[in-house]
């Protein structure tokens, strides 16, 4: 089922608010969500949704033949995190969505080889409709697989740079996220180098892949 956009489009950083932040490796796959209320529901990609049922996990892999999600998202995650959502109050009685990465290690700009071993990284909660902050993310998820962190510190046009220029190890870059006015804002920066591979692999439909 066609739905609208799950996770946020993710603005880079003109103008950017922040200035305490904590960056996480952007990570090359394929968006996922998985949305539990007392129980799992549903699932999907970006745009689409599936009933979290055998029926559900079948559309999907007819639809997307090359993922095995919903199999590692069952021997990672699910069991794990419901009993985290149960033991705490601020989940218990809320919808909570997750978000999760799927690659394997060629995956590149959403596509994926299918020979590849896949896995799974959690690297975003939203409780009801907000995302919650990163601090709280880390201190409630960091048993789980999730999104390295790369740097906790200021915002500054230097670390854009140092990102941009290879200094941190990462492939496709990094996710900024920090809270401005009680708000959770992100913003997003790419390594030369990914866009110089994106731009030779995809000629003058790089920018389709740009999100």
């Amino acid at each position: 089922m066609k739905i609208p956009l799950t996770y946020p489009k993710i603005p880079d950083g003109t103008n950017c608010p922040l200035k305490k932040c904590i960056a996480f490796e952007k990570l090359d796959g394929t968006n996922l969500h998985w949305v539990w209320d007392k129980g799992w529901r549903s699932f999907g990609t970006r745009r689409e949704s599936y009933d979290y049922s055998d029926l559900g996990f079948q559309e999907f892999s007819d639809n997307h033949k090359l993922f095995g999600a919903a199999y590692y998202f069952g021997e990672t995650y699910a069991t794990k995190l419901e009993e985290f959502f149960l033991s705490k109050k601020e989940y218990t009685d809320a919808q909570v969505t997750v978000f999760t990465e799927f690659l394997g290690a060629n995956s590149f700009a959403g596509q994926h080889e299918p020979n590849d071993h896949k896995k799974l990284i959690l690297f975003d909660v939203q409780v009801v409709n907000d995302i919650i902050s990163p601090e709280q993310f880390l201190s409630n998820f960091s048993k789980f697989p999730i999104a390295k962190v790369v740097y906790k510190g200021k915002y500054t046009g230097q670390f854009v740079e140092d990102v941009r220029n290879g200094k941190y190890p990462v492939n496709e870059g990094v996710v900024v996220k920090g809270v401005v006015d009680g708000q959770v804002y992100m913003t997003k920066v790419k390594t030369k180098a990914y866009m110089e591979k994106l731009k030779l692999q995809f000629k003058d439909k790089w920018q389709d892949y740009w999100e």
